[in-house]
């Protein structure tokens, strides 16, 4: 794929790594800290893996559509923890894993793009 090809995922990559260094800085200020160790842990392994995927995308890898898929199941069970809390870094962030999962599995062509799906259900 062309750069041009990754573009959005690598951009929704970059934003839902600097949304999960964020949540996860935020959710270490908590009162209950220890009740958010999975938030936590899974913002930290997000955010590398979103930035992972953003890098080889940028150099065109061969293995970036394989990087994409882990980064779209990661971001996936990152946004599934931190729906599950009701502060806002939290809630920010599993918006942006969302998103990321969205574009990572369309890039991956895992899904079809959102244009097509809305024709779809238009069809219906």
């Amino acid at each position: 794929m062309a750069f041009q090809e990754f573009k959005a995922c690598m951009d929704a990559c970059d934003a839902c790594a600097d949304a999960c260094d964020y949540c996860s800085a935020a959710c270490l200020k908590e009162e209950d800290v220890s009740m958010m160790a999975q938030c936590i842990a899974l913002d930290i392994d997000c955010a590398q893996l979103c930035r992972m995927a953003s890098s080889y995308m940028a150099r065109g890898s061969e293995f970036a559509v394989a990087v994409c898929q882990m980064c779209a199941d990661v971001c996936d069970s990152c946004a599934d923890e931190c729906g599950k809390h009701q502060a806002v870094h939290c809630q920010e962030c599993a918006k942006a894993c969302r998103r990321c999962v969205e574009e990572c599995r369309r890039t991956c062509g895992m899904a079809p793009p959102a244009s097509v799906e809305a024709e779809g259900s238009k069809a219906q």
